[in-house]
This record gives C-alpha cells, structure tokens and sequence, in this order.
C-alpha cells in the first residue's frame, strides 16, 4: 500500500498546536464573501455604489456627441430683451416654432407645461404653429396622502394635442441623494417622444439603466430664446439645419446646490462642480443616451456577488504564503485596478460594476490575513523573549524576534561547540558556610552571574545551571560559523574573571574579618554533532542539547583537574578555534567512551618556539622517549607558567615509574 506523508500541524514556539494559518485564511475570505455581500444590500452602501458611479462616469469629461440636441435657453437675456412678465404669452413660443421650423429643424421640444389656458387668441396662435414635430411637456407626480398614494398626470391642453402637438412627460427621479441619474422607463417620456418625432432609433432592453452625463451646466450647445426668434440675425447660417432643439429655462449662471433653483437638479457631474444642470440639458442628455445608446445598464446581484467572490479569492491567493509591507502596496495597487476595469466596462460595455464591493472583499482579507500575521508575529515575538531571555543575550533575542525563520524547534541535528564550567571544591565551601545559608547564596550568584554574562557577551545559549556548574553551547538557536572559537574566547574570558572575583573576595573577606574561600573553576569544551530543541514533558521543557559530544565536554571539564589546567577542549574544538594555540597534553578514554580521544588547552598566545617545544615534549611522552630529567620540563614550565602543574605531573609519573 502507497503511503502518503503530511505536513505536521502548525505548532507556536512553545511547542503547542495553533489553528493552521490557512485554513484561517479559507474561513476569513468566506466571511468576507457572505459580509460584503450583505453589505450591497443596504440602502447606505448602494448610494455610496452611486457615488462611485458619478466619479467614474465623468472621469474622462465625456463631450455630447457632434449632433446632439441644441437648447434654446429661457435665460435671463431673454427675459431682459423681451421685457415681458414671464411666464410670456403662447403667441411668442408660436413665433419661436415658427422660426425654428423655418431655419431647418426636423424635431423640436418644448419643455414648458401648457396644462392651463390663457388668453384664447394667443392660445390659438400657439396651436396654429403646433405640429407632429413639436413635442410639449407633461408632468407625472405621486400625491400622498394619509389615506393613499395618488398618480397625477398634467398634460398640455386638448387644443394642442388635437393641433398634432405630441405629448412627452418631463418628469425624472431623483436618486436617495438627490441626484438624477436614472433613465426614465415610461414608454411616453419626452425624450422617447422627441426621439420617436426625429425618427431615431430610441429603445433599450430591459434593465436598470442610469443616464451617461455629457458635461457640467451649459456643456450643450445653447442659445437664448431671443436669438432663436430671429436666427437670421443672431446665428450662424444653417445653425438649426436638421438638428433636435429642446426649449426650456436655463439660467446663464448654473445655480449652486445648496440653493437650488427654477428647473435645475444636481448630476453625476455635480460632484465635481457643485453646481446643478437645467433641466432642458437633463432632457438633452437623455434624448443623446437613448438614441445613441450610451445609456449604461446598471449590474444584477449575481454579477455583483461573483465579483466579490472572485476579488477574495484573489487576494486570498495574494496572501496565501506571507503578508508583508507590500501586502498594502498589492491591496492599492488592485483598488486601483478594479476602479480602472470599472471605468472600462462603463466605458466600452455600458455597463455597470460598482468597484467598492470587490475592492473592499479584497482589502479585508488582505488586511484581515495582515492583522492576523502581525497578531501572530508579536505573539511569537512574545514568546522567543520569553522563551530565550534567560538562553540568550538581549541583543541575540532581539535578532531573534525580528526573524523568528532563523529558529529551527521541535529538534534538529547541528554541529555545536558545548562548555561546562565548575567550580572546585565548592562542596567543601559550602560545607564550612552552612550556617549562613545567605552568603552562601550570594557567593554562588556573584560567581555565576559574571560568567554567565561572558558567556551571552560571545553569542552562546546558556543551557542551565546545576548546581555550581554552567552549561553553555553555541551555534543553537541562531547560527554561528565561528562558534568554537567564540567558546574558546569566552572560557578565557571567564578564567580571567576568576582572578578579578577572587581580589574583590579576597578584599571584601579581609574588610568583614571573615574567612576567604578562594574560588578556582575548571572548563570543558567539546565539539561536535548534537541533538537540540525542546527537551522535557508537554507541561515543562527547556531548549537544551543532547548527544556523544555533550557527555565529552562534560567528561573533559571533570578531567582537568586531573591534569592541573582549569581548561581541557576536545579535537573538534581544537581543529576550529583557529584564532588560538591549542596544545595537546594526553590522550584519554572517558568514561562512556572506548576510543582514546585526544585532549587540548587553549591560550591566546604563548612565545615564540613554545608551541613546537611543547609538540616535540608530547610526541616524545607517547614515543615513550620523554626523561624525567629532560630540560623541557623546565623551559616548558617557565616559559608556560599557567601549564606548571600539567609538566609536573607528567614529571611525577615517570619518577614513579622509574623512568
């Protein structure tokens, strides 16, 4: 049977199961999904969809087309040139129709309601000038009252409909904002009546359509009303040669929003202005977007959901290894890009997709998986502080916490470089201070504390402490390509702290009037392959080292005593602290080992010749050559002092022997 392997599940830095990052992430981009979808749906988040539509919509100042409507405005020049109360007697506008009519127009609109009569002969004069080309405005409202809602329809008199005038309801709706932007969908509206007198092409599916704004206040080719009436002597030849005119009241200056106005509404292009368009251009703009079929189809709900969707997998994607600082670049940079699609699709597919639910799918799982990857890196943070600061130097646990890929748990086989330290005699020390348990305490603190900050001073990882002893290694957790030489380095440090201590105790003894203990240390420091990580049970462990090479660094540091030096280092530490002069002094069997392995000091320098004197002393005492009278005994001792008692007790043996 074919066997399959997985990946364990994720576990923190103190060994304990957390929930697998990206099964997190599968769940974060699913409520993403279903919130952002149900965030559409409120009547707020689709004004703000609104909102966006107005920027993107006018985002390139999108010009009317060549022929588009021109509006005869009913301007304040008018108004001061015909110096009539407005509103002006029918005869007038029959003159205008007139005129239009013979300067060329095939199609004209007059956005004024005639739903009252006036003076009869000026009204049959306006029904006299009336025809199948002119289209008069009605005007469609919802009354509303406590007991109903009623629809009010006001259309022109009877006389002018019977007069071949045809009949176009000028009403529009406002958004929840105040702002036009949808396409009206009765059948008889006046741009569709306008549309249907040019004999241009004016229907469009069914759907949710919004208006494509062609300018700011005035951006329609106008004129005023009193240059219409005599276009001969105020306009160009030809002016209205088969062109739509739309008759309507258009103030010269745009009214500002917040004080409103005769006949004017705010447009998608208001949010750029903040000014509001008449209504004449409205009904121009609609007349252009349904006969040139710019209108632009609002997406369904399911369009919608699957670009949410498709948005949060995307950025679940995104994030789906890491979250780093350019996680915000990313999200910006797909904002971006979903608002330019957006654009596009308004643009080419009259169509549209409103970038804000997508864009906000994305950035919150993103920025979700983000928050989520921060959370977890201080809590690990937290954790390796915690969990080291009594291994490691500070400086080492901060390098620590700012890469925690640099910390390998669970364990791992690496080349290490071990030291234990031990104090001599301190059980007799502890003996003759068992009545005063303090000192005794203090004693052992001032004595570990200096050594164990030489220790972190060179990059090791204090392992424990048992008792009088320190256990020590480097190269674990954080990687160190010179660590033998760092452990050498700092069992030298140590020794010559040991001679500082023992002057302050020495001083501190004399100054209480109380005995002095002389404090002397030996050192073992081995190296080779180890087992590191977490050692202990579920509920309690250290981050500690395992293996052959552990037991002989301890086993060296027992035997040097034995060879009178307070420093013994194995072979593999010998062979890689280069920066120093390791000299063999035996070969031993300790105890756990059957092969003889040789043993070294180290120094940080000896003089000049020594180190071949001393090669040439060893190699003569495993020959078997070495006299007990030799003179390298003597060089050797004056000129190593801290190596006397070694020569000495090789010297013993062979006198002993009888050699």
């Amino acid at each position: 049977m074919e066997s399959t392997s997985h990946p364990p599940p994720a576990r923190s830095v103190t060994g304990t199961p957390k929930i697998s990052r990206r099964l997190r992430l599968v769940l974060l981009t699913v409520a993403t999904i279903l919130i952002v979808s149900a965030l559409t749906r409120l009547p707020g988040w689709s004004l703000q969809e609104l909102r966006s539509f107005d920027y993107l919509s006018t985002l390139d100042d999108p010009a009317p087309p060549a022929d588009s409507p021109i509006v005869v405005a009913i301007d304040e020049p008018s108004l001061a040139e015909l110096n009539v109360q407005w509103p002006w007697p029918r005869d007038i506008h029959a003159r205008l129709i007139t005129a239009l009519r013979a300067a060329g127009a095939k199609a004209i609109a007059l956005d004024i309601i005639f739903a009252e009569p006036s003076a009869p002969e000026r009204d049959a004069a306006l029904a006299a000038a009336l025809g199948p080309d002119v289209v008069l405005a009605g005007d469609e409202s919802v009354i509303v009252t406590p007991q109903a809602e009623q629809l009010v329809r006001t259309t022109p008199l009877p006389l002018f409909s019977e007069a071949g005038a045809v009949t176009g309801m000028a009403s529009i709706t406002l958004g929840g904002d105040g702002i036009f932007r949808d396409l009206p969908r009765y059948d008889d509206a006046l741009s569709r009546q306008l549309a249907r007198v040019a004999g241009q092409p004016h229907e469009l599916p069914p759907g949710d359509w919004m208006i494509q704004s062609y300018g700011a206040a005035r951006s329609y080719p106008t004129v005023s009303y009193y240059q219409a009436l005599d276009p001969e002597n105020f306009l160009p030849k030809d002016f209205f040669r088969d062109r739509v005119v739309i008759v309507g009241l258009s103030l010269q200056n745009a009214p500002e929003i917040d004080h409103g106005g005769a006949d004017a509404f705010a447009t998608p292009y208001t949010v750029h202005t903040g000014r509001l368009v008449a209504g004449v251009e409205i009904q121009a703009t609609l007349f252009d977007n349904i006969t040139k079929g710019s209108a632009i189809r609002r997406a369904e709900s399911p369009l919608v959901l699957i670009g949410i969707t498709l948005s949060a997998i995307l950025a679940a994607f995104t994030v789906w290894r890491s979250t780093r600082w350019q996680t915000a670049a990313v999200a910006l940079a797909v904002t971006l890009a979903l608002a330019t699609i957006s654009f596009l699709l308004i643009r080419h597919a009259y169509l549209f997709v409103s970038p804000l639910g997508p864009a906000l799918a994305f950035v919150s799982v993103a920025v979700g998986q983000a928050a989520f990857d921060y959370a977890d890196e201080r809590r690990n943070r937290k954790q390796i502080t915690r969990a080291f600061s009594q291994y490691l130097s500070p400086a080492l646990v901060e390098r620590l916490a700012r890469d925690p890929s640099q910390l390998r748990l669970g364990g791992e086989r690496r080349t290490l470089s071990i030291l234990f330290c031990d104090v001599r005699g301190f059980t007799t020390i502890a003996e003759t201070m068992k009545d005063d348990p303090e000192q005794l305490t203090n004693l052992i603190n001032r004595l570990l504390t200096p050594l164990s900050e030489i220790v972190l001073g060179h990059g090791g990882t204090i392992d424990k402490y048992i008792g009088d002893c320190l256990m020590a290694f480097w190269n674990a957790p954080l990687d160190d390509d010179d660590h033998a030489n760092h452990a050498v380095a700092a069992a030298i440090d140590m020794l010559a702290r040991m001679e500082t201590l023992n002057v302050e105790l020495k001083r501190e003894a004399a100054e209480r009037g109380s005995a002095y203990h002389e404090l002397r240390i030996g050192i073992g420091i081995n190296t080779g392959d180890c087992v590191v990580g977490n050692m202990g049970s579920s509920q309690r462990f250290d981050y500690s080292v395992l293996g052959d090479s552990v037991n002989l660094a301890s086993r060296l540091e027992g035997a040097s005593k034995n060879y009178g030096v307070p420093l013994l280092i194995g072979e593999g530490t010998a062979l890689l602290a280069d920066r120093f002069v390791s000299l063999e002094l035996d070969r031993i069997t300790v105890k756990g080992r059957t092969v003889a392995s040789p043993v070294f000091t180290a120094r940080a320098d000896i003089p000049d010749g020594m180190a071949a004197k001393h090669n040439r002393f060893i190699t003569a005492r495993y020959d078997g050559t070495l006299q007990a009278e030799d003179q390298l005994f003597d060089e050797l001792a004056a000129a190593l002092p801290g190596l006397s008692r070694y020569y000495e007790g090789v010297r013993a043996k062979l006198v002993d022997n009888g050699i």
